[in-house]
């Protein structure tokens, strides 16, 4: 008690010093001033959280760079009529920051695969590898088969939590796979991917193990895209007409969860289903809302059957993970950012990383912040840049202020490589040019038919019980270590 008198005395001592110190300033009453002096107050009298983390929301966005962080809270703040270079979206806000080392076992830059497991397991691995160890080289099924790693989604479900994986992409894609599979290569996504080799040393389909999970009772919420990969050949695609699934062992998946599950399940594909969910009854739910992935958040409203948006399918699964009194374990993705920056589409990218943030706030309003650790962070960068002079004010996705050298006119967000570079033209003058078009492809360097990923390192927001275990320079597998902390889920694993 001594101590922290004292603490307390020595931080009120510190405050009326800095108070002191401003007033005599001629800057004092400069509204940015004030405003620094009022952050570092309440900075001040932050306190460190160490609850149990009796849940934990881990939220992804794919490719999700920092330039994209920062353009879409531009983007977001000029949708809504507010400064934008000022604006804060709602993870932005959260207490505690770090950056994430995305490196893989044997790569400078990665893909999702090893980036979303090792956020999930701990360790580093293999580009193109899910949910096994670095022993294991892309395509070896036997060396998969031996070296297998657990993720925090399964140790949560053989403690008795609830657990959920959400995404707009498949859910046999790289980074929802993470939280239930293991496979030496990410493209066996059903049993028609699989090669010759894996299929005759008895290496299953990402879709088939997703199924046949064998932690716990399985997923009780698992909302995405991807309905060929569960699905045969000679079934056809309830939204799609003339498609039809990809399987071509006869298997229908979303029959095979319901029978496996039993009473309370049920598997949906279309808006009006997703509305008419009962949530005091259900308790086993598979969502596929595409035949591939979902619709970008910009195109969501045209889609024929009709889709959730991010926020919605979080604000759900967090409604019926919340019946379990031991807690709950919930991965989102916001996939497709990832895809539109592949695209050179910087306004699709923006757009669904506006989404990310609307269900990250979605997720805020239904969850005690005393009890629940939430992440946001993304698993890789890409190539996308914010360069020029702009003023104030200026249009995200607008034209910058002046010319370049050879006289025209050119966007403030661009691409070293991809869709939007030129071959063998003159660069256009983009004067008289809507580069705000959500159709728009942004400027390009390096010609390619698909905009890379990058190596630099990403954000970690987080807020919630030991939220600041976040700070600093940390390897990208350290996230999986602070969230089984938090909930101790190793201690119940040792204990049981």
């Amino acid at each position: 008690m001594k101590r922290l008198l004292v603490a307390s005395a020595l931080a009120g001592a510190m405050c009326a010093n800095v108070a002191v110190a401003a007033d005599m300033l001629p800057q004092a009453n400069d509204p940015y001033f004030v405003a620094a002096q009022q952050t570092l107050q309440q900075k001040l009298h932050e306190q460190v959280n160490t609850n149990r983390a009796k849940n934990v929301i881990l939220f992804v966005g794919d490719g999700m760079s920092i330039p994209t962080v920062t353009a879409a809270r531009i983007y977001e703040g000029q949708k809504r009529g507010v400064d934008g270079e000022s604006n804060s979206l709602v993870f932005g806000t959260f207490p505690n920051v770090a950056l994430s080392k995305t490196y893989t076992h044997d790569a400078q830059i990665a893909d999702s695969a090893p980036t979303a497991s090792a956020m999930m397991a701990g360790v580093k691995m293999n580009n193109g590898t899910i949910g096994v160890s670095s022993e294991v080289a892309r395509g070896d099924c036997k060396a998969q088969l031996a070296h297998p790693v657990k993720s925090l989604a399964a140790q949560a479900e053989e403690q008795g939590m609830s657990t959920g994986v959400i995404s707009t992409a498949r859910l046999t894609h790289a980074t929802p796979a993470a939280t239930y599979v293991h496979t030496a290569d990410r493209n066996w996504e059903n049993d028609a991917d699989l090669s010759d080799a894996a299929k005759a040393d008895g290496c299953p389909d990402i879709a088939s193990q997703m199924i046949a999970w064998p932690a716990g009772d399985g997923f009780e919420v698992a909302f995405g895209g991807g309905r060929r990969n569960f699905i045969d050949k000679s079934m056809n695609d309830p939204e799609d007409k003339g498609k039809t699934g990809s399987r071509t062992d006869g298997r229908d998946l979303t029959k095979e969860w319901v029978d496996a599950k039993g009473k309370g399940a049920s598997y949906i594909w279309n808006k009006e289903q997703f509305d008419a969910i009962d949530v005091a009854s259900a308790k086993h739910v598979l969502g596929l809302f595409d035949r591939s992935h979902m619709e970008y958040e910009a195109d969501r409203a045209k889609d024929a059957g009709g889709e959730p948006s991010l926020a919605e399918m979080t604000g759900k699964a967090i409604d019926i993970l919340s019946k379990n009194d031991k807690g709950y374990f919930l991965m989102v993705e916001a996939g497709r950012i990832d895809h539109a920056h592949h695209e050179g589409n910087a306004a699709r990218a923006l757009e669904d990383t506006v989404a990310l943030n609307d269900a990250v706030k979605e997720a805020m309003s239904k969850v005690d912040m005393e009890n629940t650790l939430i992440i946001v962070t993304a698993d890789h960068s890409h190539t996308m840049t914010i360069s020029g002079y702009a003023e104030r004010g200026n249009p995200i996705l607008g034209l910058s202020q002046g010319k370049a050298d050879d006289g025209k006119a050119y966007t403030t967000l661009g691409y070293m490589n991809g869709p939007g570079a030129l071959k063998d033209e003159l660069r256009p003058d983009l004067a008289n040019v809507d580069t705000t078009d959500v159709d728009f492809l942004q400027p390009a360097l390096i010609p390619m038919s698909s905009e890379t990923h990058a190596g630099d390192d990403v954000a970690i927001f987080a807020a919630g019980p030991w939220s600041h275990l976040f700070h600093g320079v940390v390897e990208q597998n350290f996230i999986y270590h602070v969230m089984s902390y938090a909930s101790k889920i190793e201690d119940r694993m040792a204990s049981k």
